[in-house]
């Protein structure tokens, strides 16, 4: 897709969020997968990213890498934060699919998405916020560590924070402001009308995550969500990325 191509239902209020790019065609957090999302025309990508030990983001949703173990009872997997960046590259996704960087999928990225940035370890914050600053990309951080959006929002008050839950908070309202964030990441299945209402007033916006079944979308999408972030996010888009009416 010609990067000055924008399709029309990206135009559209319901916003599209690739989740880990395509993992039903690609490997999740690849630039295969990113790229693909792309050319479905989605909003925004989500991904995953950790630090190396030397000082590099990477996309990966887990802390560790897993390669078969070296000899019987040997640990199948290297832990992301212990290896420097050319051995974290070593050890590729898939054959030619090797992990990338999150500067690469800012790169790829452009203007044709936002990018929702996950943070995995709350110390690769900072490391997060100047990769992305370096970078006219639009970004936003979250993560299920509030901190992270705090932290976020001290350092780089321009690039909006979110939190992500899997349960339903009692006062969600107050742990929106007390991380400082804008977005409001809600498990899918926990989101109701009352909820959208109150993040709404609150000045934040909901993204129901992770949303795979086109009827779900559509209940998500009549209850006023303002993003659903997908694995499926061609077929989705296709149907609900268009203009509300």
């Amino acid at each position: 897709m010609p990067n000055d191509t924008v399709p029309a239902h990206r135009r559209g209020h319901l916003e599209i969020i690739a989740h880990r790019g395509t993992p039903r065609e690609h490997p999740e957090n690849s630039l295969p997968g990113f790229r693909r999302a792309l050319e479905y025309g989605a909003n925004g990508i989500e991904l995953d990213v950790h630090l190396t030990s030397d000082g590099v983001v990477v996309v990966h949703h887990d802390s560790a890498l897993h390669a078969p173990p070296p000899s019987p009872g040997g640990s199948p997997s290297l832990e992301i934060r212990d290896l420097t960046y050319d051995a974290v590259r070593a050890r590729p996704l898939a054959p030619g699919v090797p992990v990338p960087t999150l500067a690469e999928v800012l790169d790829l990225v452009g203007a044709l998405a936002t990018v929702y940035i996950e943070v995995k370890a709350p110390a690769a914050v900072d490391a997060v916020v100047r990769c992305a600053g370096q970078t006219g990309v639009s970004c936003a951080i979250h993560g299920f560590d509030h901190r992270v959006a705090l932290r976020a929002s001290a350092i780089a008050p321009g690039i909006p924070g979110g939190i992500l839950l899997d349960s339903y908070l009692i006062d969600p309202a107050a742990a929106l402001g007390d991380a400082r964030a804008r977005d409001y990441w809600q498990r899918w299945d926990m989101i109701d009308a009352d909820l959208v209402a109150r993040i709404h007033s609150a000045g934040g916006r909901m993204i129901a995550w992770t949303v795979n079944d086109l009827a779900d979308a559509r209940r998500l999408a009549a209850l006023g969500v303002d993003a659903v972030c997908t694995d499926i996010c061609g077929t989705i888009g296709n149907e609900l990325g268009k203009p509300r009416h």
